[in-house]
């Protein structure tokens, strides 16, 4: 790998993307419209990396992979997409891919599971819609921790639902929020869609509560930058290069950043450094994420290391999402927190944040697995690139 480039201030940059911007304008024919083509500057949400997107209620191929195309686009730690799945005519079993792990992002693997949840809510919102009656196991196999769930499959009158029709419209917002209150009803309506006791949502909607939530997510984003192997862990997901992101179809983009149109294009023509990515985190953080958000939530557990309790966060956080986009809401996840306690927990490190976040907890019976925000958004947010179903079947044990 080559050098990075060297840093520059916030202005200069901001200086940089105005040029840009002009010589995008006058340059039609030049070197930079080529190169504004070549990193899909122009084709934001195009190309194979989004087809999943377009065919997510396709059924050809038969019930069981038109439910796992529903699966795929669920939410996911870093686009990181841990799922695999194998099918037969009456059930479809959900295996975690464990090489697709974010390293010391999450060295519990407990992001991991809270995805895989996400894609079974996904897959059982799809089959009650479909006319699909599914009966989940989870965990099946006590001695094998990837087999996450298997879902058998029987026919049953359809059920069409808002969840299902939001599942091609939910994307993680990253923007600024309006500065609106969201009526307490709504969230005390999110609270009950989750229907396990091993799982719950906390609020934190008083100016204190948002004040202490948001000092100590910003003191956790410092925490990640500054630790050498979390930061080049949580790099490894970015996704700059155009046709990269065509052949890997996941990780994170521009275009999903919550960044301005003259921002993004502005990085895929110059490129992005693993120390501009961290230094424009930290300031969506401090900046756009934390002051705008109506209000941030937890989904809480009653035994953290459970996997079974963790994927049925997951569930619950991806029905939450739903509910959301189908009520015009924006969420997005905020885990810097967790991520931090995980990595303190895994190296022995001293417990600021494993001590930050328990003590925000209302009962001590209680554990954060998922800290987020809420509100009302600003601007449309764009979807991430997925892999296809037909990419992420198995045969035999996978």
């Amino acid at each position: 790998m080559g050098a990075e480039p060297s840093p520059v201030s916030r202005r200069a940059f901001l200086k940089t993307i105005g040029g840009s911007a002009a010589l995008i304008a006058v340059g039609a024919t030049g070197g930079l419209t080529w190169r504004a083509v070549d990193q899909g500057v122009f084709s934001a949400g195009q190309g194979p990396a989004y087809d999943a997107w377009r065919v997510w209620d396709n059924r050809a191929g038969g019930e069981a992979l038109g439910l796992v195309r529903a699966a795929v686009l669920a939410a996911s730690a870093h686009n990181s997409q841990p799922w695999l799945f194998r099918l037969s005519a009456d059930s479809v079993e959900l295996y975690a891919d464990t090489a697709r792990n974010i390293g010391t992002m999450d060295p519990l693997r407990r992001e991991m599971y809270i995805s895989l949840g996400c894609a079974l809510e996904n897959l059982l919102v799809a089959a009650e819609a479909r006319g699909v009656a599914a009966t989940l196991h989870l965990m099946p196999d006590p001695k094998d921790h990837t087999f996450v769930a298997r879902v058998d499959l029987a026919p049953a009158p359809s059920k069409p639902s808002a969840l299902y029709e939001a599942i091609p419209k939910r994307h993680t917002n990253r923007a600024a929020y309006a500065a609106r209150a969201i009526p307490q009803k709504s969230l005390n309506t999110m609270r009950t869609l989750i229907n396990t006791p091993d799982v719950d949502v906390v609020w934190y909607t008083s100016d204190a509560q948002k004040r202490a939530f948001s000092d100590l997510t910003l003191s956790a984003t410092h925490a990640i930058i500054a630790d050498r192997e979390q930061a080049a862990d949580d790099f490894a997901w970015y996704r700059g290069d155009w046709r990269q992101l065509q052949a890997r179809k996941d990780g994170l983009t521009l275009d999903t950043s919550g960044v301005s149109p003259l921002t993004r294009a502005a990085g895929k023509l110059l490129g992005v450094s693993q120390t501009q990515s961290d230094q424009g985190w930290l300031t969506s953080t401090r900046e756009t994420q934390l002051p705008t958000a109506s209000a941030f939530g937890v989904v809480v557990v009653s035994q953290p290391a459970n996997n079974a309790h963790r994927i049925e966060a997951g569930r619950a956080w991806q029905r939450m999402q739903l509910w959301a986009t189908s009520r015009g809401l924006a969420m997005q996840p905020l885990n810097q927190i967790v991520e931090r306690a995980d990595r303190e927990l895994a190296s022995g490190l001293r417990g600021e944040f494993t001590d930050g976040i328990a003590a925000m907890m209302p009962d001590a019976g209680w554990h954060a697995v998922m800290p987020f925000r809420v509100g009302y958004p600003t601007m449309e947010a764009l979807a991430n690139p997925r892999r296809p179903a037909e990419e992420v079947l198995v045969r035999g044990s996978p």
